[in-house]
């Protein structure tokens, strides 16, 4: 079944333009609130956007590629407390690729919008922004954006020779499999 999803999910740039119902936003919600995190912190909040009008201000929030977002039916914001847990980057990251895997499990395509570190322009930066936009507490830090919806396209899977097992080793650095 993992498996599965793991030949199959790729970010999608095209979404169909149809809402996604609230018991698929529900299940990935409750997924990511199961997500493994470092000590059981799970340092991470979620804002679930769908409002339209929101989707197209968040699709600026990352001025060089986060334009499919307005396109998305939904959007996760992936924000976490820094002071929470020293490794709240990794927790979101996991929280993220929950989400991720979740939507391609529900029929819905995804795509990742990296916001940490990322300048808006106007003198903020994009979490500076997105915060605004969205009223968080000064104590959040976004991490990215994940687009949801129902692909409008789909790529294909990546063939089993395009993937590059050469970026493998086995007990050590550049030992091959056994």
């Amino acid at each position: 079944m993992f498996k599965e999803l793991s030949e199959k999910r790729r970010s999608v740039r095209i979404y169909a333009d149809r809402p996604i119902e609230t018991a698929k936003l529900d299940t990935i919600v409750e997924a990511v609130l199961r997500a493994p995190s470092g000590r059981g912190l799970r340092p991470w909040s979620l804002v679930v956007v769908t409002d339209k009008a929101l989707l197209a201000k968040l699709s600026v929030a990352k001025p060089e590629g986060g334009a499919f977002v307005k396109d998305a039916a939904a959007a996760v914001v992936v924000c976490a407390d820094q002071a929470a847990s020293p490794i709240w980057l990794e927790d979101c990251s996991i929280a993220a690729v929950t989400i991720q895997y979740a939507a391609q499990d529900l029929g819905l395509g995804s795509r990742w919008a990296h916001i940490k570190g990322r300048d808006y322009g106007e003198g903020k930066t994009s979490t500076q922004y997105i915060a605004e936009l969205l009223g968080l507490p000064e104590n959040l830090a976004v991490l990215c954006i994940i687009a949801l919806g129902y692909p409008g396209e789909l790529p294909p899977p990546y063939k089993r020779e395009e993937l590059d097992f050469g970026k493998v080793s086995y007990n050590r650095y550049g030992q091959r499999q056994p």
